[in-house]
């Protein structure tokens, strides 16, 4: 009490006009110091300490005193980025100023946050950085304030875009649209640009590499690619991934349907700010007991009856799944009427347990079937007939979200003409977000042996995508006619259709087949994250709801192919320029 009583006595007894010169003085002291390292102007940072063997640094292992060490290691590791905000500063008495900032560095692709301290003297040889110290932030410590100004932004509601409008973060929330900056908060100047929330892929599996050693049922490479080392490469590093979604500006995944530890990511992933919020619903049901498994793990249970229904949803919502997705599979054997008892069983199961139902399901009679059994969200189009007046009556009745993938065959169909080809595919990844393993495997499709993709079957499979993407654009019209809601999602994971840029396709296929560019962004932003049951906190632009957002050169509302301009993207307040974010995700 003493110490305390003592510092308030020389605080009451130091002048305000001596105070604020002091602070002045440390601040731009402070301010030189920072930029210093910014443009990585050796001497200018080493003139800002205490040529001293007083001089202090301290860190999470304790402190160090000197300046001649200190200068030794000076400038020999600046980082590749530098990023200091939230400056806040404290005379102490006279000619001693306490000061801290909000740090992010970023060395390659390792990246550290934190808070920073520098005591500041007033010396013989003026002010002078006595000691100074860095410690990083527990994981999950919110992004320091910041302000957006200027900029055009389109809240994701589907209303007018807003013209030179300003962003207030703060708390990793927005705080504040159209409002003054606070005094103090570091500022983006986004004037020109054009801000979207963060965009929401309700159709991703993690458990799938975008390539064939994915998917062996569409191309057999076990014999180089060994499926149970793919997995387990899969499970060990979705990160990767997940930098390629947030480089893409996908803030949001929805993985509908993979191997059991999909399950965690939404977990694994929680506090990490270079990785989408991510649900997931786990293994799926399916009427197929479709052998692409594992020996002790399996993506995919046996949906027979009801027994095996209710079981099955059970296990799922008891490891947390957010949602209950059927695999309706039709064949000659497994005809419509033999699994939709199943089916409805599956349906009932997940009401009770208070999770939405999800079905694949791409023929209008077990599309119809599902509804019946109270799909919430159907993945992919129905692509064999046009939808009738009774499906669209059941979606409505429903609230059924529809999410049409409408370039997953397309990728096969790419994969395959490469293989034929022996050329590599080329590639949508504007922003060079794709991680370099997942290159070297695209690029090895010119290898593959072309008898393992004989001309007929390449030509039957063409014909057979170029009609259902017919059928898939008709049918997205009649939806958005009848006022069914549309959610983008990509089905990324499979060949070709990439983890991240395969957003760019997918909305684009979308203006293509009728809908307007407000219309596709509101699909790929509020309408997705409520297909994903995440629209509490994403998905729009208001204030309380997390600080995702797209920061673009050009404007989405006239055409959606500008969303692969990005500038910026910020997740949960943290804002990264696109050269980093491309330079992390490799």
């Amino acid at each position: 009490m003493r110490i305390v009583r003592g510092l308030l006595v020389v605080l009451c007894a130091f002048p305000l006009f001596a105070q604020d010169a002091d602070l002045t003085a440390a601040r731009a002291l402070f301010e030189r110091n920072l930029n210093a390292i910014r443009t990585r102007d050796r001497d200018t940072y080493l003139q800002s300490y205490l040529h001293a063997p007083s001089l202090a640094r301290g860190g999470p292992q304790g402190f160090t005193t000197g300046y001649d060490d200190f200068a030794k290691g000076a400038g020999g590791n600046w980082p590749d980025t530098f990023d200091a905000s939230d400056l806040h500063l404290v005379s102490v008495q006279p000619g001693v100023v306490y000061g801290t900032y909000r740090y992010r560095v970023r060395y390659g692709a390792d990246e550290h946050s934190g808070i920073s301290e520098r005591l500041f003297v007033k010396t013989n040889d003026g002010w002078k950085i006595a000691v100074t110290g860095a410690i990083d932030a527990p994981a999950g410590t919110p992004a320091p304030p910041r302000a957006i100004t200027g900029a055009t932004v389109i809240d994701g509601r589907g209303g007018a875009p807003m013209p030179d409008t300003t962003i207030v973060l703060r708390d990793g929330k927005i705080d504040c649209i159209g409002c003054p900056v606070p005094e103090g908060v570091t500022t983006i100047d986004a004037h020109g640009m054009f801000i979207t929330p963060g965009l929401v892929d309700a159709h991703v599996h993690f458990s799938q590499t975008g390539w064939a050693d994915g998917r062996p049922d569409a191309l057999d490479l076990r014999a180089a690619h060994p499926y149970d080392k793919t997995e387990a490469d899969l499970k060990a590093n979705p990160e990767r991934y997940a930098k390629s979604y947030i480089c893409s500006g996908v803030t949001s995944v929805f993985d509908v349907g993979g191997y059991p530890w999909t399950l965690k990511l939404e977990q694994r992933f929680a506090n990490d700010t270079m990785a989408p919020n991510v649900h997931a619903a786990g293994p799926l049901l399916s009427t197929l007991d479709h052998w692409l498994n594992l020996p002790a793990e399996r993506q995919f249970i046996h949906l027979t009856d009801e027994a095996t229904a209710k079981s099955g949803v059970d296990y799922l919502t008891s490891q947390g799944a957010r949602a209950i997705k059927v695999w309706y599979i039709v064949t000659k054997d497994l005809p419509v009427e033999k699994s939709e008892p199943a089916v409805v069983a599956a349906g009932a199961a997940a009401k009770a347990h208070n999770v939405p139902l999800i079905v694949h399901a791409t023929g209008l009679a077990e599309a119809k079937a599902a509804l019946r059994a109270g799909a919430k969200v159907l993945v992919h189009s129905v692509e064999d007939l046009p939808v009738d007046d009774e499906f669209l009556a059941l979606a409505k009745q429903n609230g059924t979200i529809d999410i049409p993938t409408l370039t997953v065959l397309d990728g096969y169909m790419r994969m395959f003409q490469s293989v034929v080809d022996r050329k590599p595919p080329v590639i949508d990844d504007p922003n060079h977000c794709v991680d370099k393993s997942t290159i070297a495997k695209l690029n090895e499709t010119a290898t593959v042996d072309p008898k393992l993709m004989a001309a007929d079957r390449l030509a039957r499979a063409q014909t057979r995508a170029a009609n259902t993407a017919k059928v898939m654009a008709e049918n997205l019209k009649r939806l958005m006619a009848a006022g069914i809601p549309i959610a983008t999602g990509t089905d990324a994971g499979n060949p070709l259709t990439l983890h991240g840029p395969a957003i760019y396709a997918e909305m684009d296929q979308m203006q293509a087949d009728g809908m307007t560019p407000m219309q596709v962004i509101t699909s790929s932003t509020l309408i997705a994250a409520r297909a994903m049951g995440l629209d509490s906190r994403v998905g729009t632009i208001e204030k309380g709801k997390d600080a995702d957002l797209v920061i673009l050169s050009a404007d989405p509302a006239k055409d959606v192919a500008n969303f692969r301009k990005v500038k910026y993207v910020i997740h949960a307040g943290v804002v990264r320029t696109i050269d980093e974010l491309s330079a992390m995700a490799q």
